[in-house]
């Protein structure tokens, strides 16, 4: 079965950024071939519709059969509400919150992201966990690309 993973913006950016770069193309290049299901929301959607052309033509070589595109639901939205609320990250990250909690109802394999504050950081994995399992959900596992990829 092929694995179900959410990327945020970042990992899409990143394909136009030289630090993270490599990683997000290869991560891209195992969608392209259908290795694994690209999940991205409705969130991503609208953060691409600003992003820079280079940036938004990075999915367009992703076969559509490939790609899941999730919903912000009210479900995903009220337990991100829940992850601000108990401190997991500040009530300014509330997209970022968002994106965890889409994953989160979804029960994607894992999320993917280049964002080291907010997200792919040790401390707030902990916490996200900690509301989805006080909350009903499972646990999510939160990764870099590079994680994901390994040595393949």
């Amino acid at each position: 079965m092929r694995p179900r993973i959410y990327i945020d913006t970042s990992v899409i950016g990143g394909c136009e950024d030289e630090e993270f770069r490599e990683h997000s193309t290869r991560l891209m290049a195992r969608f392209r071939r259908g290795d694994a299901v690209l999940v991205l929301s409705d969130l991503t959607v609208r953060e691409l519709d600003v992003a820079p052309l280079a940036v938004q033509a990075v999915l367009h070589g992703v076969p559509s059969g490939h790609i899941e595109v999730l919903a912000l639901t009210a479900e995903a939205d009220a337990l991100a509400r829940v992850y601000i609320a108990e401190g997991v990250v500040g009530g300014g990250m509330l997209i970022d919150a968002q994106h965890i909690a889409v994953a989160s109802v979804a029960k994607v394999d894992v999320l993917v992201s280049w964002n080291f504050k907010h997200i792919v950081n040790l401390q707030r994995i902990h916490g996200y966990n900690a509301v989805n399992l006080r909350q009903g959900y499972s646990l999510l596992e939160i990764r870099s690309p590079r994680e994901v990829l390994g040595d393949e």
